[in-house]
């Protein structure tokens, strides 16, 4: 049996996703030379989302993706599989990217993103939002922006969607 409780509704993600938008023009004082590139697959609505945000509340900023399945650490232990492709719109060195996932876990798929970037040159920074932080960290990397920090265990699965945050449950009786 399968349980799924939703823990943030439409309405939550989005004051979320302005609240993070906000964050990401104060850090930077302003949204000269930020990049926002969301992470294959579930950054990617997330990036959009941001992006749109920021652009309502101060400038439109670059919003490309990022596709980090060839710098996977763990290659040899499940399949690559590269159906997408990365989309970087403009040039990066010197700029400010902001790297967008949806769910922060163990941090391996942010290290393999931090490796795909300096594909395309050697920003001034990176910072790191996420809709939903985990915990269950395996690498020392910190969200600078988060939606919300949910706790859970590491059997339990997070859907984030634009509808909304659903902890799945397996095995439930």
């Amino acid at each position: 049996m399968t349980q799924r409780k939703q823990v943030l509704g439409p309405d939550d993600v989005r004051r979320a996703v302005t609240r993070m938008a906000h964050e990401i023009i104060e850090r930077n004082r302003g949204v000269d030379n930020v990049v926002v590139l969301g992470m294959q697959r579930g950054g990617v609505w997330l990036a959009q989302a941001l992006g749109a945000e920021i652009a309502r509340i101060a400038s439109p900023v670059p919003i490309g993706t990022i596709d980090v399945s060839l710098h996977r650490d763990d290659v040899g232990l499940r399949p690559v599989t590269p159906g997408t492709s990365s989309d970087v719109p403009t040039d990066i060195q010197h700029s400010i990217v902001v790297l967008v996932d949806d769910v922060l876990f163990t941090g391996r798929t942010v290290r393999a993103a931090l490796d795909a970037i300096s594909d395309f040159g050697r920003p001034n920074a990176i910072q790191l939002a996420v809709l939903i932080d985990r915990g269950h960290r395996e690498l020392p990397i910190r969200p600078d922006f988060i939606g919300k920090n949910l706790p859970t265990s590491s059997e339990e699965e997070v859907e984030v969607t634009a509808e909304g945050v659903t902890i799945i449950e397996e095995g439930v009786d």
